[in-house]
């Protein structure tokens, strides 16, 4: 849910994410409600500014709901507290948060970590540093009650087994299932948002996390070539081909990428691009493989070159928000806000209850909508 006000948050805000570049309205900001607290990013003078107040006291020792990124970087919030990075005075504490947020529910025996963090160290001296890390990582996520947080039992180590635990990567791969489930452009496109890069880029050289990050990179690419398969069924070869150019720069010698991207620009009548995307697949592959486009491919490309390509007739295209909503239709075409619109989507994966704040007529209502509006698919029960 999408709500709009007039006035600034006077709760808590917590540091979710940067926002590069963005809002060209002074004094517009996100807010997200959730269990009380407030977060958000407030624009001004063209630019993000972060804000980060601090509760004052806990009411009780209930654990608080525990945030985790993985994806494009890593961070943590606790409550309404985000966890700075020189926080982490040891970099074993916050390899072992990272360790047991990527891990099948969110648990690992401690001989596993201890192998995985100190493989060459013996077991008495590898047990003595998970200790003391154990201790250090409970101080950051909460100097009172840090136990709570990262609990020990029948000699496994969990991430919040009692309390609230959302994690970047987790909520992308199970939108990528709805996304699947629905067939729904609108719901591949949220899923594809919420990768915000690849896991953990400043471990890449740690081979507990090798597995995980290829896994979540490689269903990202998987995705894109999925929506441009859809909007290539309705027609839409323009942002057919936005996807696959996307997947490519995650992928630059996947040869059917590149076939599909050139069966594309011949549909739209694009032959000259179809050949030098040809061209640039054969330039990839014998620089960095060492190989040239296979039969298939290269039967593609004579079609093309010889005028033999035949485009396929195609239903109208539909429109991005048919579906069931009740939203009022656009009267105007929505311009810019791109990042925006890609940080309220991932916000909206955290919460049921999302607020935008900003001095009147900054825009507010009018990216509500358009964010409902590109939802439509997502949800069930529509929009």
């Amino acid at each position: 849910m999408v709500r709009t006000e007039g006035e600034e948050c006077s709760k808590p805000y917590d540091r979710i994410a940067p926002i590069v570049g963005g809002c060209n309205d002074p004094g517009f900001s996100l807010c997200r409600e959730r269990s009380g607290r407030t977060a958000g990013w407030e624009m001004s003078t063209g630019r993000a500014e972060r804000f980060d107040r601090h509760s004052r006291g806990r009411q009780d020792s209930a654990p608080e709901a525990v945030r985790v990124w993985l994806l494009g970087g890593f961070w943590v919030s606790v409550g309404s507290r985000t966890i700075a990075q020189d926080q982490w005075q040891l970099r074993k504490a916050a390899s072992l948060v990272k360790l047991l947020a990527i891990a099948p529910g969110h648990r690992i025996h401690r001989e596993q970590v201890m192998n995985l963090l100190w493989p060459d160290l013996g077991r008495k001296a590898a047990s003595n540093n998970l200790r003391r890390v154990l201790h250090a990582a409970r101080k950051v996520l909460d100097s009172a009650t840090g136990s709570l947080y990262l609990a020990s039992q029948d000699e496994s180590l969990m991430l919040c087994p009692g309390g609230q635990l959302w994690v970047d990567a987790e909520a992308f791969a199970e939108s990528a299932v709805s996304a699947r489930r629905s067939r729904d452009p609108s719901a591949y496109r949220a899923a594809i948002e919420l990768y915000a890069g690849e896991l953990l880029p400043d471990d890449r050289y740690e081979e507990w996390a090798e597995n995980r990050r290829g896994q979540l990179r490689r269903l990202y690419f998987e995705l894109l070539v999925e929506l441009s398969g859809l909007h290539e069924e309705r027609g839409e070869y323009r942002q057919a081909a936005e996807m696959l150019q996307r997947a490519l720069s995650e992928e630059p010698t996947n040869e059917e990428a590149h076939a599909g991207l050139m069966r594309l620009y011949a549909l739209s009548g694009r032959p000259g691009e179809a050949l030098t995307q040809y061209e640039r697949l054969r330039e990839t592959l014998s620089g960095r493989l060492g190989t040239a486009p296979g039969a298939t491919t290269r039967a593609l490309r004579d079609k093309i070159a010889a005028g033999r390509f035949q485009s396929t007739q195609h239903t109208a295209p539909l429109p991005s928000y048919a579906g069931k909503h009740n939203l009022p239709e656009p009267r105007t075409n929505f311009v810019g806000r791109e990042r925006e619109i890609v940080e309220v989507k991932r916000m909206l994966a955290m919460t049921g209850l999302l607020t935008l704040t900003g001095t009147g007529g900054c825009g507010k209502t009018r990216l509500a909508l358009e964010v409902a509006r590109e939802l439509i698919g997502t949800y069930h029960d529509g929009v």
